[in-house]
Order: C-alpha cells, then sequence, then structure tokens
C-alpha cells in the first residue's frame, strides 16, 4: 500500500484512516489529516512558510540525528508539490 502523506502538512497519515481530517458532511478526507483540515475546512490560515516552520520542530524530534536546517531544506523541496501549496 502506498503511504498516504497530508497534503498540507505531509505528515504521514498511516495505514488506516485515524488521522485523515474530515469533511463538512463528517466523511474522513484522505487528502489532509486531522490537524489541518476539520469539518470541510482548514484548522488554520497559514502560508506554506510558515507551515514549514510550524513543522520543522517536529520533523526534528521524529527523526533522530536530524538538524532543523536539514528539515527545513526537505521540507522546502516537498511542500511545493503538497496539493495545499501547489500554485
Amino acid at each position: 500500500m502506498e503511504e498516504r502523506f497530508c497534503q498540507s502538512c505531509g505528515m504521514p497519515m498511516g495505514a488506516t484512516d485515524e488521522l485523515y481530517g474530515t469533511n463538512q458532511d463528517g466523511t474522513r478526507n484522505k487528502d489532509y489529516c486531522k490537524y489541518c483540515y476539520a469539518d470541510g475546512a482548514f484548522t488554520s490560515e497559514i502560508s506554506m512558510e510558515e507551515m514549514i516552520e510550524f513543522c520543522v520542530p517536529h520533523m526534528v524530534s521524529s527523526s533522530p540525528g536530524m538538524s532543523e536546517d536539514d528539515a527545513r531544506d526537505m521540507m522546502k523541496k516537498f511542500f511545493p508539490g503538497l496539493k495545499r501549496w501547489k500554485k
């Protein structure tokens, strides 16, 4: 099975729908995690750059040996391809 990533913050969402956000009708949204998307709307109005800065500490804490600069650089390359940030 292909791993799904939140199309807003890039978080891996795992093999179940436990981390999926919700649409306005309460159904699960497969594109976005529950932290970024709830009840059919994004949970915060934030720029891609602000999202990257918010995510840096989370990525560093979940990836032993990764520096903040490495995490930031990786996200700056990855995020523009995510659905929320595509231009």
